[in-house]
């Protein structure tokens, strides 16, 4: 058994390490002062809050270089930090060490026509890259509902996905190359220019790592040729389980849409309220599917998939009539989180993964949990690839409604491994979800995965107390220590 390393934090005073950092990053590119600090006490899961002892905006891989020497040679705690749109607690401070934003990492470097590559630095927003990428014919297929705002290192970092990733994949098979430091400070580069790249495959390792192993300072990203032709459909159900069987009969149809997305009614509602999209407000369901490619084959798949929709239960479909409808279609879909915002005073964004015969079984114990708790869920999410993003609908005033919130989570989240699921599919662990790495993961694995975080951290100090749980935590499942929204960080185990 390793030794266990000090993940405290900082046992110093906070001015002393702002006057640390100072010496090698401009004086107003270290926060301390309270005021300054609060901005970043959270990042989208903001049910959890812990307000950083200080934080850091370098511009430059030296300067990021400069900051880790300094915080290990004072055993100081360091948390990633991109756009904070992260839904799991990924970014959340730690209350000793230090919060490392690479908010001012925004220069495209290069877009590469020939290859069909951009090389980007971590701050650069998602939907940024495929409008540099656009004069070329090009464009970035994954597109988080976030894309606006999220940055590209965020993206890596959680894996993220979004309505495309049906048929273009997660982020994990868009990218080809990145730069990373280790907490020494070193720069390693990790995958290729080419199509694949020799050795391990630590690519892949640290996509969805979660700012545990390294700090991510560039991106070289896969480009994509823009679609000759994009078409739309819209279905509605009058049953769910009927939206939800009718996913994997056009999978089993041999077609693969770009997107398929399933909203219940309580999304429709929400949607149709705030983005005025057309969706139908009666139906107990919508499915939105998009197909792209070559204008023949598109318009051959729409005939087939809607063929597919009516023989499984589809009471009305209908097909975008033009560019404007189509993106109509899509706004309300991609407005969904927002406009369920405005129907409660807090909602609870779950990030469950199931195989697509089991939407229809999943989404009734989902209804069934609902009722148990007395708390309303409102369905939004990935059908094609089984990501659900169950929200689950809460009042933060009333006492004792988070922790009630989090438990029925919690059972969602089981539901979906009972089912052969996992616990995540883009968001990623965090703090949300540790309890339920326990659901997924015997202690043999958990030991592996420690051991993976030792061989690129050993002092533990990069996003301690994240995504991957304590044996003993996993032994007292169920103590989430979250006591009015503050985290008292768990130590991590070594083996």
């Amino acid at each position: 058994m390793q030794q266990q390393p000090d993940t405290s934090g900082y046992h110093g005073d906070r001015e002393a390490l702002a006057s640390a950092l100072q010496s090698v990053l401009p004086k107003d590119a270290v926060l301390s002062q309270a005021e300054t600090l609060k901005a970043y006490e959270c990042d989208g899961l903001s049910a959890y809050r812990s307000t950083p002892y200080v934080v850091v905006l370098p511009e430059t891989i030296e300067q990021v270089q400069q900051v880790l020497q300094i915080c290990k040679r004072l055993k100081t705690p360091v948390v990633a930090r991109g756009a904070g749109t992260g839904l799991s607690g990924g970014a959340l401070p730690h209350k000793r060490g230090v919060l490392l934003s690479l908010a001012k990492f925004t220069r495209i470097i290069d877009v590469d026509k020939a290859n069909r590559c951009a090389s980007v630095e971590p701050g650069v927003r998602n939907l940024a890259i495929s409008e540099a990428a656009k004069p070329y014919g090009l464009y970035y297929a994954p597109d988080p509902s976030s894309q606006i705002a999220c940055s590209i290192g965020g993206n890596v970092a959680e894996n993220s996905g979004g309505v495309h990733c049906l048929k273009y994949g997660l982020t994990v098979h868009n990218i080809q190359q990145i730069k990373m430091l280790t907490f020494d400070g070193e720069l390693h580069t990790i995958g290729g220019s080419g199509l694949d790249a020799a050795g391990y495959d630590l690519l892949a390792l640290m996509t969805g790592s979660e700012g545990l192993l390294g700090i991510i300072v560039e991106v070289t990203v896969k480009l994509l040729p823009r679609p000759d032709t994009v078409q739309v459909l819209l279905a509605s159900f009058d049953d769910i389980a009927d939206a939800g069987n009718s996913v994997a009969n056009v999978i089993a149809e041999g077609i693969i849409p770009a997107g398929l997305e399933l909203m219940d009614n309580a999304a429709i509602r929400a949607a149709e309220d705030f983005i005025h999209a057309g969706y139908p407000i009666d139906a107990a369901a919508v499915l939105i599917c998009e197909i792209d490619g070559p204008y023949d084959d598109v318009n051959e798949q729409v005939k087939r998939v809607s063929k597919v929709l009516k023989s499984s239960g589809a009471k009305e479909i209908r097909v975008a009539s033009d560019d404007a409808e189509r993106q109509k279609m899509w706004a309300g879909r991609k407005a969904a989180f927002p406009a369920v915002g405005r129907i409660s005073p807090d909602y609870y964004c779950m990030d469950g993964t199931i195989p697509r015969h089991q939407l229809a079984a999943v989404l009734t114990r989902i209804t069934e949990l609902s009722n148990e708790y007395g708390l309303r869920v409102v369905n939004v999410f990935h059908a094609g690839d089984g990501n659900l993003h169950p929200l689950i609908l809460y009042d933060a005033n009333i006492e004792n409604e988070l922790a009630r919130t989090e438990e029925l989570g919690e059972k969602i989240l089981k539901a979906c491994v009972d089912a052969g699921g996992t616990i995540t599919g883009e968001h990623g662990v965090g703090v949300e979800k540790l309890n339920a790495m326990c659901l997924q993961f015997n202690s043999a694995e958990l030991q592996q995965l420690h051991a993976v975080k030792y061989a690129f951290d050993p002092d533990g100090l990069l996003n301690p107390g994240k995504a991957v749980p304590s044996l003993h935590r996993c032994a007292e499942f169920g103590a989430m220590h979250v006591h009015h929204g503050e985290i008292a960080f768990p130590e991590i185990e070594r083996f």
